[in-house]
């Protein structure tokens, strides 16, 4: 061999050596990351999101004063924080929430609701109908809740809202995520 040859074959040796231990540093490190991931994502076991129609009496309201609407046809109730006896949501743990509702309403008149957080109200839609066909109100919202606060949905005196086996009139929520 002649010298040249000698020392290109140790650097390709330790090139082909430090490749490997890069190699093996950049797999250690992918699997600690993903260990601390698959802890993270496994530790937080909080899921909550319920979906619920109101009923199937047809015509609610109106009425001479507020009734909470309590939406009792429930098809998700993951978590169960939402209690579709009494129309209420509690929240579970401190989190971020998003809530939406539709109401149908089919009689002349005030069609409406109120979004109520812990009793105060958050939001109040409504429509004057001049006509008997359905109409629709919908809307949606991003609630930061502390545990134990409650969300629930008012009919106000004088409006009137409809649902049958069709599902018109419904309200659903669900935690985007959790705060410390």
């Amino acid at each position: 061999m002649t010298p040249k040859t000698l020392p290109l074959r140790e650097n390709n040796l330790n090139n082909t050596n430090n490749t490997q231990k890069k190699t093996h540093l950049m797999k250690t490190a992918l699997k600690l990351a993903f260990n601390k991931l698959h802890i993270f994502i496994s530790t937080d076991n909080t899921k909550v999101a319920f979906y619920a129609a109101l009923s199937n009496a047809g015509h609610v309201g109106p009425y001479n004063m507020d009734i909470i609407l309590a939406f009792n046809k429930l098809y998700t109730n993951v978590g169960n924080a939402y209690n579709s006896a009494t129309g209420f949501f509690t929240a579970p743990v401190h989190g971020v929430y998003s809530f939406q509702f539709t109401v149908c309403g089919s009689l002349f008149g005030n069609v409406g609701v109120f979004m109520l957080k812990n009793n105060q109200i958050i939001m109040h839609n409504y429509e004057w109908k001049e006509d008997a066909a359905f109409e629709y109100i919908t809307n949606s919202v991003t609630l930061e809740l502390f545990a134990g606060e409650l969300i629930h949905m008012r009919l106000p005196a004088g409006s009137s809202v409809y649902d049958n086996i069709n599902s018109h009139s419904t309200f659903s929520g669900s935690l985007l995520f959790t705060i410390d």
